[in-house]
């Protein structure tokens, strides 16, 4: 994402550094009778890795912002994926630490990621010069990767930006901006809406309030002050968080702050005292839920931040917005909502349409900002502020909600992984203003010059015991700068160019046979959580702006193809044919290493069969630490996963296969043990399902080396 002439970097001011490493580079080039690799090593120092590991995900988005420069959901960590390199072409006895903290370079090294998802192995193995192909089957996967490596003009991308501020910034503010009492006008940061429902029995409008504690700080114990909004007269009353008795300072009302009429599934009617199913009464009255603005944030003259109830003035600006947005012709992506296992819920409540999932507003401002961008002529630059604008999406809509004081003030839309329609939504300003979250603006700094920055000076973290605290270092000086001419087909890729990136079915490539030295991904979990059905999100807008792009005619990045099902039979026919393909392209004594847990047998069964009806079979399994810390099913909560295995394979030609008799748990229960004593040695803590996981992994590893499919299933 660099600009090849690194002028004007005053732009861009440097983050200060703490570490710039000198040290000479060292080229990595594997033997190819060199045996086995240091990834495949028992002694591979994934407890010193998973501390490194642990330091990234705390930020992920500061310590690799070139990987989120949009939403995906399969996020993978960069130290994790910078020693699979290395460590796939290191041989066993290096020094695998010593090397992660050192300019490594592997020239002439393929690397291929059939899975590829924000980019992570393909952002890796360029920072230590080798050569990548990735592919994925989301267009909106392969757009945000597309646009994370593109070479940008620095300049040109800052001055867009202010070209579009000046264009349309004030047209959008003015829907955000009040008169106050004393005459000066105030900007919003947030409006507050809440979801109101007809009480089927006296037709009553119930606030579908669970609390009415609608803002609080993150740590409420420290700061316990909250807002509460009256139940009868609405207005806003500052209070501690828990209290459970309270007087309206205007109406002098009493009430109790913490029982709003929703209560789980249910409400309560305030005015007949009827119970009601939430669903189920939305879904009969046949139209999107009807929102109730009663509050908002405002940004005051002197900086600071006041909590008001919603007034007339405040009703009037939005009728505005909805008169100018049914002003606009074709102001937004009209598409329907499949169904699906993600999407379910959302046709429950009668969103049937995705700008269904937008106030007036939203819309209105969002159509002036995607005309804007449509009209940028350097086609670079308009697709990377359609990737901007895109990620601006996630956080302005009706199912984003309120975090409070102290946090990002915006939880976004897919902070649960699902589409969640909200009861008590937040609209924030899609601008913003400094102290604004998720807005266009704060978007662009946070998200597009953070992955300049780091695409220009890539840096790796180094664990520091500092004031009793385990914190992290920036090491610099340790990788090429990442920015390529991406190469849009394989014919290209062969001239020269350092990564060539598809869109499509990783079953079927173009890649030649045995091309590749090694392959590295992150794969699906066999699960009902479908990317493509909440990729539609995005996707919508994105050929709304775009066009088809060079990705279909349809509306949908849904894909018979896609290696994501509930149904084990399908997981593994789909991975298998993914595995397939890896085998024809990898070089005869090449490696597959990916990571991967699962919380049940049958995720783990579907990946060995996948593995040695592909030809696979496991020489190493190495723990490490996960993105993020997991619990599924939800009675599982108490034990999360929290440790990843790496799964590193060769063809099953390489390996020396076994006849399994009474030794099988022998073979299993030591190395597993032993990975456990490492990592607990180091104060690591592991739920049952960490501990499970690092067995699991190690029986599969013994298994694959069966003589037959056959045998391995019928022990597993």
């Amino acid at each position: 994402m660099r600009d090849d002439t690194s002028e004007n970097l005053e732009l861009f001011p440097d983050i200060e550094y703490e570490v710039r490493h000198s040290a000479p580079e060292i080229k990595l080039c594997v033997d190819k009778t060199s045996g086995k690799r240091a990834i495949e090593s028992d002694a591979f120092p994934f407890e010193a890795l998973s501390n490194i590991a642990e330091i990234e995900s705390w930020r992920k988005e500061i310590n690799r912002p070139i990987y989120h420069i949009h939403k995906w959901w399969a996020q993978r960590l960069g130290t994790v994926f910078r020693v699979m390199v290395i460590g796939s072409f290191a041989p066993e006895d290096a020094d695998l630490l010593e090397l992660f903290y050192s300019p490594v370079r592997i020239k002439g090294g393929i690397f291929f990621d059939p899975f590829m998802g924000s980019g992570t192995t393909i952002g890796e193995a360029v920072k230590l010069g080798a050569r990548a192909i990735g592919r994925d089957i989301n267009p909106v996967a392969h757009f945000l990767v597309r646009n994370a490596f593109a070479v940008h003009d620095r300049r040109a991308v800052l001055k867009t930006f202010q070209a579009i501020e000046r264009d349309v910034a004030e047209q959008i503010r003015h829907f955000y901006r009040i008169q106050l009492p004393d005459g000066n006008t105030a900007e919003v940061l947030y409006y507050f809406w809440v979801k109101t429902l007809d009480c089927p029995s006296c037709r009553v409008p119930v606030d579908l309030f669970s609390s009415y504690v609608f803002a609080r700080h993150a740590y409420p114990k420290k700061y316990p002050t909250a807002q509460v909004v009256c139940p009868h007269c609405g207005d806003i009353n500052p209070m501690r968080y828990d209290v459970h008795e309270a007087r309206c300072g205007a109406c002098r009302a009493t009430f109790n702050p913490q029982a709003g009429p929703a209560r789980r599934q249910k409400a309560i009617c305030p005015a007949c005292s009827h119970i009601f199913p939430i669903a189920k009464t939305i879904r009969e009255q046949g139209k999107v839920p009807v929102h109730k603005l009663y509050a908002k944030l405002v940004l005051m003259p002197d900086g600071t931040k006041s909590y008001q109830p919603a007034t007339e003035e405040d009703r009037k600006l939005y009728a505005e917005a909805e008169s100018a947005l049914a002003a606009r012709p074709d102001a937004y992506p009209v598409v329907t909502i499949k169904p699906g296992y993600n999407t379910n819920q959302v046709l429950g409540y009668n969103y049937c349409h995705w700008h269904d999932m937008f106030n007036a507003r939203q819309l209105l401002c969002l159509s002036i900002l995607a005309e804007r961008i449509r009209a940028i002529e350097d086609p670079l630059l308009r697709d990377l502020f359609t990737c901007l604008f895109s990620g601006t999406l996630e956080f302005n809509n009706l199912f984003t909600s309120y975090k409070g004081e102290g946090t990002g003030a915006v939880r976004h839309m897919f902070a649960h992984h699902i589409l969640k329609p909200e009861r008590a939504p937040l609209e924030a300003n899609v601008w913003g203003t400094p102290k604004s979250s998720g807005s266009f603006s704060t978007i662009f700094e946070g998200r597009i010059r953070c992955a300049l920055d780091y695409a220009d000076r890539p840096f790796e973290l180094r664990t520091v015991l500092r004031g009793g605290k385990m914190t992290g270092d920036k090491v610099f000086g340790l990788s090429e700068k990442i920015g390529c001419h991406v190469a849009g087909d394989y014919t290209a890729f062969e001239t020269g160019k350092r990564v060539y990136l598809s869109c499509g079915d990783s079953s079927q490539t173009d890649i030649p046979d045995q091309s590749v030295d090694t392959i590295l991904t992150d794969p699906p979990f066999f699960d009902n959580v479908h990317y493509s059905q909440l990729a539609d999100f995005f996707y919508v807008w994105q050929q709304y702006i775009l066009g088809f792009n060079g990705h279909g005619e349809v509306c949908s990045t849904r894909s018979s193809g896609e290696v994501q099902s509930g149904d084990v039979a399908t997981f593994t026919d789909r991975l298998g044919g993914v595995w397939r393909e890896a085998y024809r392209v990898l070089k005869h004594d090449g490696l597959l290493a990916f990571t991967y847990h699962h919380s049940r047998p049958e995720g783990w069964r579907s990946v060995l069969q996948a593995l040695m009806r592909a030809g696979f079979g496991i020489t190493a399994v190495q723990p490490i630490k996960a993105e993020m810390s997991v619990a599924v099913p939800k009675h599982q909560a108490k034990e999360p996963i929290d440790l990843d295995i790496i799964v590193v394979c060769r063809k099953r030609s390489q390996l020396r296969l076994h006849h399994w008799h009474h030794d099988l748990w022998g073979a299993v229960t030591m190395p597993a043990t032993e990975q456990v004593q490492r990592l607990r040695a180091v104060d690591r803590r592991l739920s049952r399902n960490d501990i499970r996981i690092i067995v699991m992994a190690q029986l599969l590893r013994q298994l694959s080396s069966s003589e037959t499919i056959e045998a391995a299933l019928c022990i597993s």
